[in-house]
């Protein structure tokens, strides 16, 4: 591990301790980007359900969380799971901020700003790619998901696999219902989930 490398582990294991203090983390940001050496940028986004953050890799937007989820947890678990160089850099995440915001003013029917798969596998993957297909103001039942993921009986598991999606609001899983209607659970809690519908309906 080189000095840079050290550096920006040091730093997102020093945010679960309260610290580095912020001019640490742009002083790091700006070295990390200048070399090239920062796998993971994260920025914190103003939106009616709250602040989300938001966070991206070179691929494209990888995580999105509600408030519920700690700061603290989501940059600990992106660490261990895509790389601990993950720092704040809002520039690097203006373009999905900007899409967000036009977004929940009504004005953005669909994202276009690319996504990393990258925290998910195997059907679960597939569930959440056939619900980024769903289009505005449209639904789909969880057994259409599953059998669109190509397994029709597995709809507990399309279910749960929604559940845990890691990026709620651009993967659409609150235009996914219950067959009857009833609109069934979400990540985010029920109420969100109607006003995400209820905005779409507009």
């Amino acid at each position: 591990m080189n000095g840079i490398d050290r550096e920006l582990t040091e730093a997102v294991s020093g945010l679960t301790q309260g610290g580095p203090s912020a001019e640490v983390l742009r002083a790091l940001n700006t070295r990390a980007a200048k070399e090239g050496l920062l796998d993971v940028a994260y920025a914190q986004v103003d939106s009616p359900l709250g602040p989300l953050t938001v966070v991206a890799t070179e691929r494209g937007l990888v995580r999105l969380a509600y408030p519920e989820r700690p700061l603290d947890q989501v940059l600990t678990d992106i660490a261990e799971e895509i790389s601990p160089r993950v720092l704040e850099a809002p520039e690097r995440l203006d373009p999905i901020r900007r899409e967000l915001d036009e977004y929940f003013e009504g004005r953005l029917r669909r994202f276009n700003e690319p996504v990393d798969w990258s925290l998910t596998r195997g059907f679960f993957r597939r569930v959440l790619e056939a619900t980024a297909r769903i289009a505005y103001g449209e639904v789909r039942t969880y057994g259409e998901v599953a059998a669109s993921a190509g397994s029709p009986r597995a709809v507990r598991a399309a279910g749960n696999g929604l559940g845990s999606n890691p990026l709620p609001v651009v993967v659409p899983c609150h235009r996914v219902v219950r067959t009857g209607g009833g609109l069934g659970g979400y990540t985010g809690g029920i109420e969100r989930k109607e006003f995400l519908l209820a905005l779409e309906r507009r």
